[in-house]
């Protein structure tokens, strides 16, 4: 099992939107609507290998800009 983060940058006004919608992601434990350069955090713990099939899901969400997905090496 992967500890994943991804923090993604939401356009104007979609952020709730957005937020929304990744809770209902297969794997996705919390959504954090955060203040900074990232609009969203979203924690996941997954098997590596389904995450090109949770990063194909987070794409096809309208409102993201930019996500960037950080995979933890220590817990």
């Amino acid at each position: 099992m992967a500890s994943v983060h991804i923090l993604i940058q939401a356009e104007s006004g979609q952020m709730w939107a957005v937020s929304e919608a990744l809770e209902k992601i297969e794997h996705v434990e919390k959504v954090h609507v955060v203040t900074g350069p990232y609009d969203i955090i979203v924690h996941l713990n997954m098997p590596v290998e389904d995450l090109r099939d949770v990063m194909d899901s987070v794409h096809t969400i309208p409102g993201i800009i930019r996500t960037e997905t950080c995979i933890a090496v220590r817990t």
